[in-house]
């Protein structure tokens, strides 16, 4: 463990240019130290952190790995000590941050377009990586400092320093190849709704990231006495479209990420002939980032891009009248909503 109070805000400086610049002289006309003070600094930041830092290849000085490690913190760090200190309004074109998001691929179809068309005109420095939803739990991943912010179902409850605003509601629909025997034979069209007997009875895949073989299609069925036939699993939506697409397995998709890859793949798209409630999925941070100007932004960025996704605000017509609940136009409210409502309200900015 360092002791902060032995620590000298220069040479942090010192090592977060040499991250930069990887050479001794352009680090010295950088923050304006001679050659031989920026060895002097390098030397005594080895001593102090046990670690090499920099070896020598050819004229350039390559960071170790635990050098790398450090390079995006010490980043971060300084732009908050030079925020806080001049007091500067946040301008995104002048941003350098690196965002870390978790999210399924539905972002990476319906969100991420847009956000790298928004970000290179407005904030052209910043960059974002979009990470897998993983099985630890998320306090961990925001306690350890690994994600930024994360875009998922309410299915866990985290512990209050972990914000969340609800995003969108999200609506499941059927999907099956243009050239689905079965479907064919029953006479369904394109946006129709498949009987209830014929949905519960064909072979299906299902979206399962998490190794379950059940999901809130198969709560909403319960709620009626029927179950449905899960015989393959995949840990992505593009790959249920796939292979609905080239098989004969029913798929469900949310909506409107079905709209956006059913020309593409070959498929067509059905509603469902069962009740179902609407699926809040929330935006989740850590508190620490919650009056953080740059991390406030981003979210609202985010949030802004993925209203038009709402179910609620832009529901989607199949042409045919299925009998999935819609809570705009009915007053009474899906239960996970309803419930997490107070929940919903905590963090939202």
């Amino acid at each position: 463990m360092i002791n902060l109070n032995g620590v000298d805000l220069n040479l942090i400086r010192v090592l977060d240019a040499m991250l930069r610049e990887r050479n001794t002289t352009h680090v010295g006309a950088r923050i304006g130290l001679s050659q031989p003070a920026v060895s002097s600094a390098l030397n005594r930041l080895r001593r102090m952190l046990g670690d090499a830092l920099f070896v020598r290849e050819g004229r350039r000085m390559v960071p170790t790995p635990f050098a790398q490690s450090l390079e995006e913190p010490l980043r971060q760090a300084l732009d908050g000590i030079q925020r806080a200190l001049s007091g500067d309004a946040f301008d995104p074109a002048r941003s350098t941050r690196l965002f870390r998001m978790l999210g399924d691929d539905y972002l990476s179809e319906n969100l991420l377009p847009r956000l790298v068309a928004l970000l290179s005109t407005t904030a052209p420095g910043v960059r974002f990586q979009l990470l897998p939803v993983s099985l630890r739990p998320l306090a961990d991943q925001f306690a350890e400092g690994s994600i930024d912010m994360a875009f998922k179902p309410a299915d866990e409850e985290p512990p209050d320093w972990v914000e969340h605003t609800l995003a969108l509601h999200g609506s499941p629909t059927a999907v099956a190849s243009k050239n689905n025997k079965r479907l064919a034979l029953a006479g369904i069209k394109d946006r129709g709704i498949i009987p209830l007997d014929l949905f519960c009875d064909m072979p299906q895949v299902f979206f399962g990231p998490d190794g379950k073989l059940a999901g809130e299609e198969d709560v909403a069925l319960a709620r009626i006495g029927r179950r449905r036939r899960v015989v393959f699993t995949v840990p992505d939506f593009f790959s249920v479209g796939r292979v609905s697409a080239q098989t004969e397995l029913l798929g469900t998709l949310p909506d409107k990420f079905a709209l956006s890859i059913a020309n593409e793949l070959g498929l067509r798209i059905y509603s469902l002939p069962f009740k179902m409630n609407l699926i809040p999925l929330h935006l989740y941070w850590h508190r620490r980032h919650t009056g953080d100007l740059e991390h406030r932004w981003m979210r609202e960025r985010i949030l802004e891009l993925l209203e038009p996704l709402d179910a609620v605000r832009h529901p989607v017509s199949l042409g045919e009248t299925g009998e999935t609940d819609n809570p705009a136009a009915s007053p009474r409210q899906p239960v996970a909503w309803r419930r997490g409502k107070g929940r919903e309200r905590r963090g939202r900015d």
